[in-house]
């Protein structure tokens, strides 16, 4: 039904219960009578002084009609009870006809006057169906069978009559400012800057959005619809992204930054910002205390997965995850850092057999798109329309401007803006740097504000996520300087983390990791916040280690700034120790690693911790790591290793269980121990002990103790 479209798309406000959309089956006579006007008193109580910006006309025509049915309830108060049957069911249908107009009122009420005005022949419809719905209502009511006042049936009667004639009305002149909307991303379509008092004329004095605030509040709704991405959702994603590009542009060319307030503008509440962005699934389900299996979560949004679908490196993740995240320019895979492949997104339809199973059995509803069956492989979101990137490369060019001439509380604001413009959309990243911005970051990057600060280094570790951007802030003079400087004094503890996280973001580029690491205090900066910060920034400091370190020439200066020991520390650090340990795994296949790695005392006891409490992966680091520990370290490491109690036994389980590069390292440590044990036990006290597969007749005597180790080729991917 149409009305059951509009409750799936309320974005605000409460959402109605459950049981707003079935009749009070248990009520009839006066108890039935009772709550029908009850929640009809409530509905008219609630609307009767609704001013809405558009749908005005609508909503007092059903508000109205609901006013005569006031009439009829006070009459029937004091009628003789039992009602006939047809009366009682008539009844129960006002009810949910009732409630489904609340929804639909409060749903105008809620919505943002742009998101009505694109919306206006839809929720037009929707008014229209109510009247309909009222009219077949009317027309078996049983009037002569109440008895009712001559009055009362007149009323009655009027009622159904004007439900029966009511036609749809679209207002057309709300119709023709809808219009001139479309007629503004033409003109962006075309190539073309759509005049200043043509924009100022629809947004300000027909639209009535009146100001800077207003503005944001137009575009964070909207943002909020593409967000959801409801199949039902009207217009269609791409055009909502054009709406959106038109508002932020309009908003800073009609009212600059005048109408911000320093510090409110230039805060971002992470909290409300992941509070807006929860889909009305997994609200539906904290809700009822129900909690989602960890494999049933897509690794990006912590949402149930609705179509989980299988990326080049066997990761899965939901597909509106993973498809917005590859339309923002990423090319690894989210949750290991390797590099994808290619783009296609295979449907994964057993976990979703298993999701949909496990969403019966718990009563929480399942709707998986169904188009993705027609075929074995997709490919990730289209790109965004012409006019989305025309309007923002305009709006680009009107905020660097602003970075660039403004007031100190301008270019805080400035800076915020192309924070947010740079989060989203490669095109969005690449106009942003083409106008310029990133020299005048670079300035702000040293402001002792720490908004300031924050947003600049945040704005730049946004860019850097397009591989041209990486290439634009390296060799920009003192760029590099500077975002080592916030990361070595940064004036907040998340300006600090951003820029670990640019400098990772940087590094993935392999010509820059070398640079990054010369660069003086930026190895020391990330081990002091792989110590001593938080969780997020342990996180971002490890992973910023882990890609330098995948330069062989990088080995020497990192265990001289103490990136070693750091690493080392951090394999007890729950979140950080396998990407700590991968680290590790690679520094130490060099001599300097292998010797500052070495002589860390409590190295073998942490990666022996991670085998035995790790996943897959960060065992198959860990065992990587001791192997190249024994293969590098010399013989006193070696014996340590030998001597790490339950090493043996964790060795022969990942024998059997680690994934096959883990299994082949573990084997290759195994032969190891078999060496040194026999140098002094035998082998059959070596087979007694550990039974190593391998360890066989064809192995004894001398020709095994001479043997060449076998060199396995350790590769850890990228975390």
């Amino acid at each position: 039904m149409a009305s059951a479209a509009v409750f799936s798309s309320v974005r605000k406000g409460r959402s109605p219960s459950i049981g707003a959309f079935f009749a009070p089956v248990d009520l009839a006579d006066l108890a039935l009578i009772q709550t029908v006007a009850s929640v009809s008193g409530d509905l008219i109580s609630s609307f009767s002084d609704l001013s809405l910006p558009f749908q005005q006309r609508n909503a007092r025509s059903l508000i109205r009609k609901f006013k005569i049915f006031v009439v009829l309830f006070d009459f029937l108060k004091d009628y003789p009870f039992p009602l006939p049957s047809s009366a009682n069911l008539c009844f129960k249908e006002l009810y949910i006809l009732i409630c489904r107009s609340k929804i639909l009122l409060d749903y105008c009420s809620q919505s943002s006057r742009l998101w009505l005005l694109l919306q206006n022949p839809l929720i037009s419809g929707y008014f229209h169906d109510l009247n309909q719905d009222m009219a077949t209502l009317l027309d078996v009511f049983p009037s002569k069978q109440l008895k009712l006042s001559p009055d009362t049936e007149e009323l009655v009667e009027l009622l159904r009559k004007q439900s029966s004639r009511a036609k749809l009305f679209i207002d057309p002149q709300d119709e023709t400012l809808r219009l001139t909307l479309f007629a503004f991303l033409d003109k962006f379509e075309g190539g073309h800057v759509p005049d200043q008092n043509e924009l100022r004329s629809a947004f300000v004095e027909r639209i009535g959005i009146r100001g800077a605030k207003s503005f944001r509040s137009e575009i964070d709704f909207l943002e909020e619809q593409i967000f959801n991405q409801e199949e039902n959702v009207e217009p269609a994603i791409s055009l909502l992204n054009g709406f959106v590009a038109l508002a932020r542009y309009s908003r800073f060319l009609l009212f600059r930054l005048e109408e911000e307030e320093e510090g409110e503008s230039a805060k971002i509440s992470a909290t409300s910002c992941k509070k807006s962005k929860k889909s009305l699934i997994c609200q539906e389900i904290g809700e009822t205390f129900v909690t989602i299996p960890k494999d049933f979560s897509c690794p990006i949004s912590l949402d149930l997965m609705k179509d989980p679908v299988i990326v080049s490196t066997g990761q899965t993740y939901d597909r509106s995850s993973i498809a917005r995240w590859m339309e923002e320019g990423h090319c690894t895979c989210p949750k290991t850092g390797q590099m994808l492949t290619h783009t296609r997104l295979v449907p994964n339809r057993a976990l979703r057999g298993l999701i949909s199973q496990w969403c019966i059995a718990h009563g929480i509803p399942f709707d998986p798109p169904g188009s993705e069956e027609t075929g074995a492989e997709t490919v990730a979101a289209p790109a965004a329309s012409k006019a989305t990137i025309e309007a923002n490369r305009a709006t680009a060019a009107l905020l660097v401007k602003q970075l660039s001439d403004g007031t100190p509380a301008a270019k805080t604001v400035a800076a915020r803006e192309l924070r947010l413009l740079a989060k989203t959309r490669k095109e969005n990243r690449s106009c942003i740097a083409e106008a310029g911005a990133i020299p005048l970051l670079k300035q702000l990057l040293g402001s002792p504000d720490p908004v300031a600060q924050e947003n600049s280094v945040t704005a730049m570790l946004n860019l850097s996520i397009l591989d041209k951007n990486k290439s634009r802030i390296m060799e920009e003079e003192g760029c590099l300087e500077s975002i080592v400087e916030v990361l070595r004094k940064g004036t907040s503890e998340e300006a600090r983390e951003n820029a670990a996280a640019t400098l990772f973001s940087l590094s993935a580029i392999h010509d820059y990791k070398k640079k990054i690491t010369e660069q003086v205090g930026a190895v020391e900066a990330l081990a002091g916040l792989l110590r001593e910060g938080s969780s997020r920034g342990k996180k971002d400091a490890v992973t910023a280690l882990f890609n330098l370190s995948t330069h062989s020439e990088n080995c020497a200066r990192m265990a001289d700034a103490g990136a070693t020991s750091a690493l080392v520390g951090a394999l007890w650090t729950e979140g950080v120790a396998e990407e700590a340990a991968g680290a590790l795994a690679l520094l130490v296949r060099q001599p300097a690693g292998a010797q500052a790695i070495g002589q860390e005392e409590d190295v073998v006891a942490g990666l022996v911790g991670v085998m035995r409490s790790g996943t897959p992966k960060g065992k198959e680091n860990a065992v990587a790591a001791i192997l190249e520990l024994c293969r590098s370290g010399g013989t006193s490491v070696t014996e340590r290793v030998i001597r790490a109690p339950a090493l043996a036994g964790l060795l022969q389980t990942l024998l059997f269980t680690g994934t096959k590069r883990a299994r082949r390292k573990a084997a290759s440590l195994a032969r190891v121990f078999q060496r040194c044990e026999a140098a002094t036990q035998g082998w059959a006290q070596v087979e007694q002990e550990y039974g190593f597969p391998g360890s066989s007749a064809a192995h004894r005597g001398g020709s095994f103790g001479s043997e060449v180790p076998v060199q396995v080729s350790i590769s850890v991917p990228v975390l």
